[in-house]
């Protein structure tokens, strides 16, 4: 990890691609309902809010494993919703 801004920019990448996916397969499918797809895009959203509330907290032990498992967490639940947009089909 080279520092805070990368982590909050690979959260934007990351949580913004999945975003993007998710208007992409509602457009794709216009004739399907958009429920699913739009609790997605709201999971997608409080995770970005998690987790940079998490990179923006002041209290931190080890700076070094905080970010560590920040990013690990990002990697799951980016892997989780995901899953969930290849559910939709």
């Amino acid at each position: 990890m080279a520092n805070v801004r990368d982590l909050k920019r690979d959260i934007n990448y990351v949580l913004g691609d999945i975003i993007e996916a998710v208007y992409i397969w509602e457009e794709a499918n216009s004739d399907k309902d958009t429920k699913k797809s739009e609790a997605i895009i709201d999971e997608a959203i409080a995770t970005f809010d998690e987790l940079i509330a998490k990179v923006n907290a002041k209290d931190i032990d080890n700076p070094k494993a905080h970010f560590k498992s920040i990013n690990l967490e990002l990697e799951s639940r980016g892997k989780a919703l995901i899953d969930k947009i290849n559910k939709l089909g």
